[in-house]
Formats: structure tokens, sequence, C-alpha cells
């Protein structure tokens, strides 16, 4: 049984993910809209043309505003409950991936999917 205390923390938890996800299709469309990068004009360079795309930087204000959540919730309940609910956050990534960016999904990775999901909902359970 969940109590109030895990209860909350769930919704930290998953509010965090949640941005973190958010986050990730946030950079990975700034770097798709950067195009192919050219290291060879010196890893500096290209890491500050990354640094520098609004999509990016989005991106990591989102995902680090999702730490904030992660903190709160991993100061309610136990490591051991808490971590596995970062497979939540592969979910995630993969269903915006797949719906935002309209990237190609093969079956195995759907497999996968269910299996996180199935483990995730156990951990919970426990």
């Amino acid at each position: 049984m969940l109590t109030d205390t895990k209860l909350t923390a769930l919704a930290f938890i998953s509010t965090s993910m949640i941005l973190g996800a958010v986050g990730q299709l946030f950079i990975k469309k700034g770097l798709n809209y950067l195009g192919g990068l050219d290291f060879s004009s010196g890893i500096l360079a290209t890491y500050l043309k990354i640094f520098l795309s609004p999509f990016v930087i989005t991106g990591i204000g989102i995902y680090f505003v999702g730490v904030f959540f992660w903190l709160y919730g991993l100061s309610k309940v136990e490591l051991s409950f808490a971590f596995p609910f970062v497979s939540v956050s592969y979910v995630l990534v993969f269903l915006l991936s797949w719906f935002f960016l309209g990237e190609s999904i093969p079956l195995l990775r759907w497999i996968g999917l269910a299996t996180i999901c199935c483990g995730v909902f156990l951990v919970g359970r426990s």
C-alpha cells in the first residue's frame, strides 16, 4: 500500500521524469536543427555552437528544473524505491521521440518498452 508520503514522492518523481524527458526532446531537436556537427573546427567551438542553440538551452533548463523535483521526491522515499522510476523516463523519451521527432521504432524496441513498464509497475506495487 502506498502511503501519502510515497504518493507525494511519486508525484515529484513523476514530474522530474516528465521534465527530464521533455528536456531531452528539446536538446535533440536543437541538435537536429544544427545538423551534422563537425568537430574538426575544434571541440570548444563546436560545443559553444551547441550550447548557444535556443532549443538546447531550453532543454537543459527544463532538465535542470526536473532535478529539484527529483531531489524532493528522493528525500521522502528510499533510493531503491525511487530509482527504478527513472525507467519511466526511458518510456517517455521513447514515446516523445516517436511522436514529436518522427523516429522509427522497430518491434523489438516496443517489446523492450513493454518489459520496462512491467518492471516499473512491479516496483511501484512494493
